[in-house]
């Protein structure tokens, strides 16, 4: 057992308040929607959100990551220990008790939930942390909690299949080039999202429709950046990213997860989603063009109405001059609807 795996199973259990404060605004979650790729009018309008049964706009599956910017931190923190050149984000999951909607206050409430290791394909010890953050509304309800798997590599990150990231070459020449208007720019004011699956809707092997953003611009993961607070300069600062050993900058993998979220909230609804997890498995580069899978694996009648469980991925197709296309996310999420 190496010294920070001792050091983190000495405070699996502890809770820490991490967040206080996080307002959802009406502002906001239009920017993040728009920021990954979502032209679903109920994250802008309250009469379609009425419509869909929402007492108030609902926000993005993933829209939780906005809790990044400082004003909502407390300044306390669960230090891993890890090096933050040789940390990935391997996993990412969320359950939700009800939507988040604008005019909640959320506080959150963070701990270490696991700690192991495990031997890299690659030679080296690899250490996981699970993270947990519960986040509960102004009267003490727990709305959701969100799940991340944070893992530290034996040394520089070079996101090679240990990491469930798969290896690239780094020569440091030109990355795609930046289309005339960014994917994210081509999100328009119109209601173009497709209504919501209902009940007696879904067969398993049934697929939803096919979400398409793209070719990506560098002015997209900035936006994305703005509007979750991610400010990692290796998504935007070009000479950082080459000196890191990029070939250029590259999209956060939570964008990614945005447009996978964007994906399975058009075909169930936002309003019926219970679980959403997703596992990085590589690098989105200016140029690409991400196109999504989701495919209905399970479903069942229950109480509540209609259980559905989908698989899903992204897939990338690489700019002009950059080889074949790959699976950069793969993941679950459960709806009832």
């Amino acid at each position: 057992m190496t010294e920070t795996l001792e050091r983190l199973e000495s405070i699996v259990g502890e809770s820490v308040t991490t967040i206080e404060g996080f307002a959802v605004e009406a502002g906001k979650v239009e920017e993040f929607a728009r920021a990954v790729g979502d032209d679903d009018p109920v994250y802008r309008d309250p009469e379609v959100a009425t419509t869909r049964g929402f007492e108030a706009v609902p926000a993005p599956l993933t829209f939780v990551r906005t809790t990044d910017f400082p004003r909502y931190r407390t300044g306390e923190e669960i230090d891993l220990g890890f090096r933050h050149e040789h940390t990935l984000h391997g996993e990412q999951a969320y359950e939700y008790d009800r939507p988040l909607v604008v005019g909640d206050t959320l506080t959150g409430e963070t701990a270490v939930v696991d700690a192991y290791e495990r031997d890299g394909s690659r030679g080296g010890t690899m250490t996981f942390a699970e993270v947990e953050t519960e986040f509960h509304d102004a009267s003490g309800e727990r709305v959701l909690v969100s799940r991340a798997t944070a893992i530290e590599t034996g040394g520089t990150v070079d996101h090679g299949g240990d990491a469930r990231v798969d290896a690239r070459e780094t020569d440091g020449g030109d990355r795609g080039e930046d289309p005339e208007w960014s994917a994210t720019d081509r999100v328009t004011a119109e209601p173009t999202a497709p209504t919501p699956v209902e009940a007696g809707g879904v067969s398993v092997g049934d697929r939803a429709p096919v979400v398409t953003l793209g070719p990506l611009s560098r002015r997209d993961f900035v936006r994305y950046a703005g509007a979750s607070g991610d400010f990692n300069p290796i998504h935007y600062d070009e000479p950082y990213a080459r000196a890191a050993g990029n070939p250029a900058v590259f999209g956060q993998g939570m964008f990614t997860a945005g447009v996978a979220a964007h994906a399975v909230a058009d075909w169930l609804g936002v309003g019926s989603v219970g679980s959403f997890d997703v596992r990085f498995r590589s690098r989105v580069w200016p140029g690409d063009t991400l196109t999504t899978s989701v495919e209905a694996t399970e479903v069942e009648r229950v109480e509540a109405g209609e259980r559905v469980a989908v698989e899903m991925r992204v897939d990338r197709e690489a700019g002009e001059g950059d080889g074949d296309g790959e699976t950069v996310i793969t993941g679950t999420a459960e709806a009832v609807l």
